[in-house]
């Protein structure tokens, strides 16, 4: 008889592998506003169409401290928090077909079931393994039978976003899942996950930007640089970059922004400058931050006659963008974005070998690198605007 710790897999004969409980490290958060706790969890093996994987690296975005903001009141707590993650297949419970121990992966949010009238639609890539109900942000805390995969102190433990990447191991939905190339980098393509992939999507499948457009980008932390990639490989011809932290215009810069502005260095609001710097407005404007100053920025900013103006960012405790007819009969246009408009499990592959490829620089974006026990310090550089992207190592 053999147990093999590493794997969860004990041995009964070589021909019936069981698989059992793993025990490992994760970030608890048990209350809101409060720092997350390192504790040991035990992650139960993957059931039908479910996936354990050993989580590799995982990087800090702005949701995983949205959601345990005391502001944030839908949060399930306690939970473990983490969704821009890689890993590997440990195992794989009855029923999956497309993966097997070894496989290097990246778990999704926005899952991709491919049988559903949205996965089969080229309109969208939402899918209805989503509930209706509920927001994105809070949704997919349990597993499909309604339970939690994780225990901790006897006590139960929520998933987030079908993912909970701040945990060693984790067992997500098999259609929550893609397959990469075996020699990807897992600490740089993990952004995949959420951030680039949301920024760099929404400029190129939802604003759809234009050879030789204008477009002003608000908000530059990963989500905002990503898009300025997106706008640039587009074809923009004049990209502002707009942003309160006026250390981040030189990444900005480099990543293809034309003009950096800062709202505090000026004396008129931020939508009247822009408006004047470019002759009327923008073609496409993306917020990346969210608020309702910052989405009435943003939206004034275009141009009458045929403007865009994507949200991406959301703001804690956000009272919402109060659109009036007059504002949209003269051309205007106004949209949204879900993980970047990317079918999930069909893209990320793509773009892993995208990025392989440098068609773009996902390097850039990552400024810390850190163990899981120093979690609370990502967190407090990400609070403090001192990080873009803290990668965490499991």
């Amino acid at each position: 008889m053999i147990i093999n710790s590493y794997s969860g897999i004990f041995y009964i004969n070589e021909n019936k592998p069981q698989l059992q409980v793993i025990k490992c490290k994760a970030a608890i958060a048990w209350e809101a506003g409060k720092p997350l706790c390192i504790e040991e969890v035990e992650v139960a093996p993957p059931k039908a169409h479910e996936v354990r994987v050993q989580i590799v690296a995982t990087s800090l975005c702005h949701t995983d401290a949205l959601t345990i903001d005391p502001k944030f009141e839908d949060a399930p707590l306690p939970v473990i928090l983490g969704h821009e993650s890689a890993g590997i297949v440990e195992s794989v419970g009855p029923g999956v077909t497309n993966f097997k121990p070894g496989d290097k992966v990246i778990p999704l949010y926005a899952p991709q079931c491919k049988k559903c009238k949205f996965c089969l639609s080229p309109l969208t890539n939402i899918c209805e393994k989503l509930s209706r109900d509920k927001n994105p942000a809070t949704d997919q805390e349990l597993m499909a039978d309604k339970t939690s995969r994780f225990t901790c102190k006897g006590k139960s433990i929520y998933h987030f976003l079908g993912i909970s990447g701040f945990s060693q191991y984790t067992v997500v939905s098999d259609t929550n899942l893609a397959k990469i190339d075996d020699d990807a980098n897992l600490q740089r393509v993990c952004l995949l996950g959420c951030g680039f992939s949301t920024g760099y999507g929404a400029a190129i499948n939802n604003a759809k930007v234009t050879p030789g457009s204008t477009c002003a980008v608000f908000g530059l932390g990963s989500v905002g640089l990503s898009a300025i990639m997106g706008c640039k490989i587009a074809g923009a011809s004049r990209i502002i970059a707009i942003d309160i932290n006026s250390g981040k215009f030189p990444k900005a810069k480099a990543l293809g922004a034309t003009d950096c502005l800062n709202p505090r260095d000026q004396n008129k609001p931020i939508q009247k400058v822009i408006t004047e710097l470019t002759g009327g407005g923008v073609d496409f404007s993306l917020d990346c931050v969210g608020g309702s100053e910052v989405m009435r920025a943003a939206f004034e900013c275009t141009t009458i006659g045929g403007g865009t103006c994507t949200l991406i960012g959301v703001a804690a405790g956000d009272k919402g963008l109060t659109i009036t007819t007059p504002e949209l009969i003269l051309g205007r246009t106004i949209n949204s974005t879900f993980f970047g408009g990317w079918k999930s499990v069909d893209s990320i592959p793509k773009l892993v070998a995208d990025y392989k490829n440098k068609k773009f620089d996902l390097d850039t974006l990552v400024t810390h690198t850190l163990p899981l026990d120093k979690i609370n310090e990502a967190y407090d550089l990400m609070n403090q605007g001192k990080s873009i992207r803290t990668v965490l190592i499991l």
